[in-house]
């Protein structure tokens, strides 16, 4: 588990526009929100990306980079783009299992129509010198910070100064 104000892994990641993202190249005002989802399998993880969707311009007027990231294949992820209302969220696809659990991240082995292995949801908010300020990490897909508590949290933050809490 990665501790409050103590470095992040880099990370870097395509994008289904066919871009790379990656965390060391992100100049965020003041976070990046690392989004990771189950995959395209799971109706929770639509619901709240598509929620990220309807908020993204709020984020970005906070000076928060966005981005979701899953263990899906580029085709999957595509997919995913496409079908879902997430037009401007930028979009990754191929984490590694094992980068995965470098982040913490819970990894589950599939049932019934999911992929064979795939990472549960976290979020994680990033400083813009890669420090980390929080993270929620899950083992399923309930139990989820939402969306607007994530950026009423962001608010009081930034106007406190409030300092990341958890690092003892």
């Amino acid at each position: 588990m990665i501790k409050p104000r103590t470095e992040t892994p880099d990370i870097s990641i395509n994008l289904v526009n066919g871009s790379t993202w990656t965390l060391s190249e992100q100049n965020p005002e003041n976070f990046t929100l690392m989004v990771v989802y189950r995959g395209k399998h799971c109706p929770v993880c639509k619901t709240y990306l598509e929620t990220i969707q309807k908020h993204i311009q709020d984020f970005t007027d906070k000076g928060v980079n966005v981005v979701a990231i899953s263990a899906d294949t580029e085709a999957i992820a595509k997919a995913t783009y496409n079908d879902w209302d997430i037009a401007d969220v930028p979009l990754g696809y191929n984490l590694p299992i094992e980068e995965a659990r470098t982040w913490g991240l819970y990894i589950s082995k599939g049932i019934k129509d999911e992929p064979e292995t795939f990472v549960e949801p976290a979020i994680f908010l990033i400083r813009p010198d890669r420090t980390l300020y929080a993270s929620s990490v899950q083992t399923m897909p309930f139990a989820r910070p939402e969306i607007i508590a994530i950026l009423k949290s962001i608010d009081f933050v930034i106007n406190k100064d409030y300092p990341a809490r958890g690092e003892a």
